[in-house]
């Protein structure tokens, strides 16, 4: 994240804090806070998640490793990147690692930090780690959450491009590094 600048809003001082909802995929918090100009908020509320990953996976002969998957919010199937949340005490790049090759089968090639998001730094306080993996190859099957269906689709890089910029991934934590990766490259 982006150090401070001289005139920076200062932090929000927390007076209390009560649980609403604890549940594995929704909690929610109620805040009480005090603002540098001392008015107070009594009731701001946070949801709290675990930090997300995801990778841009790129084979060795330069296609992209898309999956497709449905999403019970939108009621949609789209596009997306492999991604996930990272379990209790995982590394950053073990979780991205891990959540490629349960997706996707596919594992390998050099890693680096992409970029770090927030999905909206208003109310949640989880951050997603999107991580560059080039020269990935399938080593195996999937293996999926009971949950999840998922297919997975090799793109060459222009017709990514085409996907995200005609609006066909709507997931903007997975637009953004797909974006940065392909306006670095030129």
């Amino acid at each position: 994240m982006s150090g401070r600048v001289d005139n920076d809003p200062a932090r929000w001082e927390l007076l209390e804090s009560i649980y609403l909802h604890r549940r594995p995929w929704l909690t929610v918090r109620q805040d009480r806070v005090r603002l540098a100009s001392g008015r107070t908020i009594d009731d701001y509320y946070v949801q709290e998640f675990p930090h997300w990953v995801n990778v841009l996976a790129i084979t060795a002969d330069r296609n992209a490793v898309l999956i497709r998957q449905y999403r019970h919010g939108l009621g949609e199937v789209s596009w997306e990147l492999p991604a996930g949340v990272l379990d209790e005490g995982e590394s950053l790049l073990d979780g991205a690692k891990r959540e490629l090759f349960e997706e996707t089968g596919y594992c390998g090639g050099v890693w680096t930090p992409l970029m770090e998001l927030s999905a909206n730094p208003a109310i949640q306080n989880n951050i997603c780690y999107s991580f560059l993996a080039e020269g990935v190859s399938l080593a195996g099957l999937q293996q999926l959450d009971a949950t999840e269906e998922i297919t997975v689709h090799l793109m060459q890089l222009d017709r990514l491009r085409e996907i995200v910029c005609d609006g066909g991934m709507i997931q903007s934590l997975h637009v953004a590094p797909i974006l940065k990766y392909l306006l670095q490259r030129g």
